[in-house]
């Protein structure tokens, strides 16, 4: 990065400047952060390779979801969040089935093209769900 222009994101969670070595960083919650992780590109582009990630694994939905919540938090989901992520999963599945360019939007921009294997609208929910387990709380602090 840049020493006089550093990454937003990186700002936004309290990185240091490179000027000084710290030995501890700060930690802070913000409304910005959980602002920078639903829309800054990486974030976006970090929850499309979760997708795929998500696709790959099982043969059902409900083995996507539980594979997908493994990854983030390395525990296995509870029966509420595992119906929630279903639920949501459902729903924007819905809705990209409706809007086919949407989804490829979602599925595709930034990271590629999605793999001839995959569904584009699926992956796109798939995609909604990667950013909300990439958004729990648990995901991103360490306690």
């Amino acid at each position: 990065w840049r020493r006089s222009n550093p990454y937003p994101s990186m700002a936004t969670f309290d990185a240091p400047n490179r000027e000084v070595c710290l030995v501890r960083r700060e930690r802070s919650n913000t409304p910005l952060q959980a602002l920078v992780t639903l829309n800054d590109p990486v974030y976006i582009e970090a929850s499309q390779a979760l997708a795929r990630k998500m696709m790959a694994s099982g043969q059902t939905t409900t083995d996507h979801a539980r594979h997908g919540f493994r990854l983030c938090t390395s525990r296995a989901p509870s029966n509420d969040e595992l119906s929630g992520l279903l639920k949501l999963y459902a729903k924007t599945l819905e809705r990209f089935q409706a809007d086919p360019a949407k989804a490829k939007d979602i599925a595709t921009k930034p990271l590629g093209e999605a793999p001839k294997e995959f569904d584009v609208a699926e992956l796109a929910a798939w995609t909604v769900v990667g950013n909300v387990l990439l958004n729990l709380d648990e995901m991103l602090m360490k306690r």
